[in-house]
């Protein structure tokens, strides 16, 4: 009887709580929204000492760009050209009633443009390309900090498209010179200049290639190739890696429309840097010379020789006196390594000869037909005008 009161009371209870909050519900709605859970700011106050988040790669190249920005200058010239006249108005006869220059002087014009070089040492040397200065009646750099400086010719060899120009200036500061011979494709690198005279600019992008040649550009091509950004004004301009090092001098671009399309080329600053230093030394580029003429090694070719499974350049001419002809050399011959280097291609033989200096020995290793030939020989100098 006592538990049936208990489980009585227990049900009474219930359905009273139930009819309260059914009550509640209706009156107080407000008491039943459940509150929005508590914002928390997980964002460090700045000076704090939280961690920072960290990143896997670097978000900013300033760095690098403070580096070498201040070395890399514009270079404006100035051409008077000369515009030519009927030849009419040279004639005898009008010279006869009219005197020698009968309707005035050839109309001149001044041609200006623009590009980008590099100030090499704190001695006043500026890295550029020939293209730049070529033919330029007057020359004028403009430094990042300001400064503006008449600038003389060194010197300048077309074969490389390398000029070396100097200004009389105090406290300049040099570039820092990188290895292009250490660069891996997929680098980041970053180019510097002037494009379209809007003023100094840096680009980024990586290196596509290297040993890019056969383009037709220069005699001796060895070309970094990126998709940093070079546009008209850019060249002779600085090509940097990531730690502000100069690895190479802007030269080039492959377009269609003139502007640029990803494919930009530059010399490599080793090669720079060795013909700047013959320029300065010598007042020329000095290369070395054997007197050949060869062309790279085609499945024709080898199959016409009757040599199968050999790689090598095959001597197409030889001139007499020279060298090669001294040495015995032939037209036919496949030389397979110089120095103990194997020879792949034409170009790559070419430059290597060019790079040793006058009265340096050189070991050819050649096949004549199915015979192994060894000689040794002395490089002279190559003569001016000679392309090979």
């Amino acid at each position: 009887m006592q538990s049936r009161k208990v489980l009585f009371f227990i049900f009474q209870s219930i359905i009273v709580g139930l009819i309260v909050a059914v009550t509640l519900m209706f009156v107080r709605p407000d008491l039943f929204e459940q509150a929005p859970p508590a914002l928390v700011d997980t964002a460090p106050t700045p000076g704090s000492n939280a961690p920072r988040i960290e990143l896997t790669g670097p978000v900013s190249y300033s760095t690098a760009v403070e580096r070498a920005a201040p070395s890399v200058a514009n270079i404006y010239t100035a051409k008077v050209v000369r515009e030519q006249r009927d030849p009419f108005f040279d004639s005898p006869l009008l010279k006869r009633f009219f005197g020698k220059n009968p309707f005035g002087v050839p109309r001149q014009r001044l041609d200006t443009s623009l590009g980008s070089g590099v100030i090499a040492s704190a001695q006043g040397y500026v890295l550029t390309n020939n293209h730049v200065i070529d033919g330029a009646d007057k020359i004028q750099v403009a430094l990042r900090d300001g400064r503006s400086f008449q600038a003389t010719v060194v010197g300048s060899d077309p074969e490389t498209d390398i000029a070396v120009l100097h200004i009389e200036a105090e406290d300049l500061p040099g570039i820092t010179f990188g290895h292009s011979n250490d660069l891996r494709v997929g680098d980041v690198v970053l180019a510097i200049g002037n494009p379209f005279g809007v003023g100094q600019t840096v680009t980024l992008g990586i290196v596509s290639a290297t040993g890019r040649n056969q383009l037709g550009i220069n005699t001796y091509e060895n070309f970094i190739q990126t998709d940093a950004a070079i546009n008209p004004g850019n060249s002779g301009g600085a090509l940097i890696n990531a730690y502000g090092e100069m690895i190479g001098i802007n030269t080039a671009i492959f377009s269609k429309s003139g502007g640029s399309q990803g494919i930009g080329f530059a010399i490599p600053v080793n090669l720079a840097k060795t013909v700047m230093q013959h320029i300065i030394k010598h007042g020329r580029v000095i290369r070395g010379w054997l007197g050949i003429e060869a062309q790279d090694l085609t499945p024709k070719l080898l199959e016409q020789t009757g040599l199968k499974n050999i790689e090598g350049i095959l001597i197409t001419g030889v001139l007499r006196n020279g060298p090669a002809h001294k040495a015995g050399i032939q037209p036919g011959d496949i030389v397979t390594h110089i120095n103990d280097q194997a020879m792949t291609n034409a170009k790559q033989g070419m430059n290597m000869i060019a790079g040793v200096m006058p009265d340096t020995e050189l070991k050819i290793v050649l096949m004549r037909k199915d015979k192994k030939i060894e000689t040794t020989l002395k490089v002279m100098e190559r003569p001016q005008q000679i392309t090979n």
